[in-house]
């Protein structure tokens, strides 16, 4: 049931990897990619949450500016990641993450958003300005949105030992959505990620099992 679909979008088509339950589905999940692309990795993570019971849509946000985007997890895929990111920009990926919505929701299924690191804050924005519920994954990019109001239930999570995402900033999290549920694990960027260095795989399954129990509550 896992299978590449197209998304049209106001920014042209798009493709994306869909993965579906074997049975009744618990709702939609639009799943955010990473810097790297809509990569195996990412497809990976599709497949788990349609084994959880969820219908899964991961769109190829890249697409717009550069199709079928797989990068690898060196300096030069963070280098080539970060310039496709400047170049597609926060508003446009945003709308994109709406045309995926979009594409499960006309099915009648509840949707929500999990994102990982540059998509984590996608999923953030997912919150505020789609009203999805919204699973954050170390969003490194969030601090200068967190003035923007929650419209959904909400969950975070970072690494404790993250060079890119300081206490301070957690911390800025908590006090702009105290409403917000946020978990910190001792583990570095990229902890759910298992072809990365920072893999950690206990904080990853405990943060899976939250995700998932979050989802459920979110999309009943």
């Amino acid at each position: 049931m896992d299978h590449r679909v197209d998304i049209e979008t106001t920014h042209g088509p798009i493709g994306g990897w869909r993965c579906d339950p074997a049975g009744p589905s618990r709702g939609a999940v639009i799943v955010i990619h990473e810097i790297f692309g809509l990569n195996a990795h990412i497809r990976s993570v599709a497949g788990r949450f349609a084994a959880a019971g969820f219908v899964a849509v991961a769109p190829a946000l890249f697409d717009p500016v550069s199709r079928d985007v797989e990068l690898d997890y060196d300096a030069a895929g963070v280098a080539r990641g970060r310039a496709l990111t400047a170049e597609l920009g926060f508003d446009r990926a945003v709308d994109l993450v709406a045309a995926a919505a979009r594409t499960v929701q006309t099915e009648g299924l509840r949707t929500a958003a999990v994102g990982f690191c540059w998509g984590g804050t996608l999923a953030l924005l997912g919150n505020t300005r789609l009203g999805l519920p919204a699973v954050s994954y170390y969003g490194g990019r969030s601090v200068p949105f967190l003035d923007e109001p929650l419209r959904a239930p909400m969950l975070f999570h970072f690494g404790e030992r993250d060079p890119i995402i300081p206490p301070e900033h957690v911390a800025l999290h908590r006090e702009h959505h105290p409403g917000a549920t946020i978990h910190v694990y001792p583990a570095g960027h990229g902890f759910n990620c298992d072809p990365r260095d920072d893999f950690e795989p206990a904080s990853a399954a405990l943060a899976w099992q939250r995700t998932t129990d979050f989802l459920v509550d979110a999309l009943r």
